[in-house]
């Protein structure tokens, strides 16, 4: 047995490798840059316009009210979706790995993955509204299957290269919810607040022990079950439910972790100069000592970062576009802006919080990279005990663990929808069934998450998310025409003045209807 999990541990080494090291990370910054010259800088040479549009309409009725449609959700519910599913476990453990690994350097090439990144998940979402349709019950259904069997499939002589390549994403998305999507959310969740909020007449009971060495106690599985009947009622419910839970947890929880990120920050504010130095400093030479890894490569240094920064933000993976295209919006380049906000809010704001915290706070040495912990999530709960410690009781090991719980849960809903979608897709005429039983399996599969320790399964899922990123940013690139042609379109009639007709749907009779309702409203 021990041989075999050596095989498939070897082979997915090398498939993870070539994924994400050989292939996934330069064709994720390449294509980012494609499309930010291609749009000419729209990031910035628009950022009044998209922030606008996207924070500062928050408090319109058209944007955050209800939709007034069954099956359809608002666009900042959407956004809540979305980021509910991205701002997960990877802005808290993720970004400390990424700095462990790669050293202070892979926070700025977080921040490079980001910024180029934010004009990948513009395009994303143009294309998820651009091909969307309407499924059975009336419910919006677009993603990276759909532009690539309709868009990259509608050239000449492709039609069977973008179905394959719907396919092969379609299945990988529905593998990886049940890995990162789940399994490797709840684990994290089970493991640190059973640790944060001991229950020794619970946690003394183990049910088994692993071969690694790790036990396993009754507290975990009661804490699965508790959590796997929180997402089953939540799941079971929809799009609709899963939005509306979203769109009251996300902006809470963001909230309050840059709040106590900052009271850490402040505190600390003496080191800020040095946490920036450093950040800055071996983002160009790696290091020659950094966490006992001798002779790092800046090759390594960048990996880590943008590897990190994808795994946070999701943009290049194709996942969050299924969630943006149930927005009741009709421009597509309008719910493309809250896709730049998106990458915006979980990178540059939140994962930047989580490393100032620990670069500043101490906990980790910055020229050699000696931490006061080995582990990930751990090391954020020290930086945070930094401050928020009252005798013996580690307050800033609690705030983490409920951080996570929120984050991580949060998370596990926006994939279940992904993971629907992606189902959805695949069983065509017998979708409704299948989507059933995807949404019981989905949520049985907490208890394995809570009850699992072997890390083998968090690195499959790892290689899934990796291979949907693969035939998505084919498809972006190859439809990235298009992406141009919609953006000017929008920018002409939007923000020019020009009496142009507009471009909105990849289907006539949605473009007819959609049109009619913009000349009637003036507005979507």
């Amino acid at each position: 047995m021990n041989s075999f999990i050596d095989a498939i541990t070897n082979i997915n080494d090398h498939i993870n490798t070539f994924v994400w090291t050989t292939v996934g990370v330069w064709l994720l910054i390449a294509v980012g840059i494609i499309m930010t010259v291609l749009t000419k800088f729209f990031q910035v040479t628009h950022i009044g316009h998209w922030m606008k549009k996207t924070v500062g309409s928050l408090f319109d009725s058209k944007v955050k009210g209800k939709t007034g449609e069954k099956a359809s959700i608002s666009q900042f519910q959407a956004l809540c979706t979305a980021l509910a599913a991205t701002v997960g476990v990877g802005n808290i453990a993720g970004v400390a790995a990424a700095i462990m690994s790669g050293g202070p350097g892979a926070v700025f090439w977080m921040w490079v993955a980001a910024f180029f990144g934010m004009m990948t998940n513009y395009s994303e979402n143009i294309l998820g509204i651009y091909f969307r349709r309407k499924n059975k019950q009336g419910e919006w259904s677009g993603g990276a299957m759909y532009y690539l069997e309709d868009g990259l499939g509608g050239y000449k002589g492709m039609k069977g290269v973008g179905r394959v390549l719907a396919v092969i994403f379609a299945v990988c998305a529905v593998l990886a919810s049940f890995g990162i999507g789940n399994m490797g959310q709840v684990n994290k969740i089970v493991v640190n607040l059973t640790s944060a909020f001991d229950i020794k007449a619970l946690s003394n009971i183990v049910l088994y022990t692993s071969s690694d060495g790790k036990s396993v106690s009754l507290y975990m599985l009661i804490v699965g079950i508790i959590l796997m009947l929180l997402v089953g009622v939540i799941v079971i419910g929809g799009i609709q439910r899963i939005a509306t839970v979203a769109e009251r947890i996300v902006p809470f929880m963001v909230v309050v972790f840059i709040i106590g990120s900052l009271a850490i920050i402040v505190t600390n504010i003496r080191n800020i100069g040095g946490a920036f130095g450093a950040i800055f400093g071996s983002a160009f030479t790696g290091k020659a000592v950094w966490g006992g890894a001798a002779g790092m490569t800046v090759s390594k240094v960048i990996t880590m970062g943008c590897k990190r920064g994808v795994f946070s933000n999701e943009a290049g993976l194709g996942s969050s576009v299924m969630v943006h295209s149930n927005s009741n919006v009709i421009e597509p380049v309008k719910q493309g802006l809250w896709g730049i906000f998106e990458v915006f809010a979980d990178t540059m704001i939140v994962c930047t919080m989580t490393a100032l915290t620990i670069l500043t706070s101490g906990v980790i040495d910055l020229k050699t990279g000696e931490a006061v912990t080995d582990s990930d999530a751990t090391l954020v709960a020290e930086a945070f005990n930094t401050v928020f410690k009252i005798g013996n009781f580690e307050l800033g090991r609690c705030f983490i663990a409920l951080a996570i719980l929120l984050f991580a849960f949060t998370t596990v809903l926006g994939w279940s929808h992904y993971g629907t979608k992606a189902v959805e897709y695949l069983a065509g005429d017998k979708a409704e069934t299948a989507v059933k039983i995807y949404k019981n399996v989905f949520t049985i599969m907490i208890i394995s998450g809570a009850l699992l320790t072997s890390s083998l399964a968090w690195d499959i899922s790892d290689t899934f998310n990796g291979m949907m990123m693969i035939p998505n940013l084919i498809g972006v690139l190859s439809l990235s025409p298009l992406v141009m042609k919609i953006t000017q379109n929008y920018v002409d009639r939007r923000l020019k003045g020009k009496d142009v007709p507009p471009v909105l749907s990849h289907f006539p009779e949605i473009e007819q209807a959609n049109a009619k309702k913009i000349a009637e409203t003036g507005e979507d």
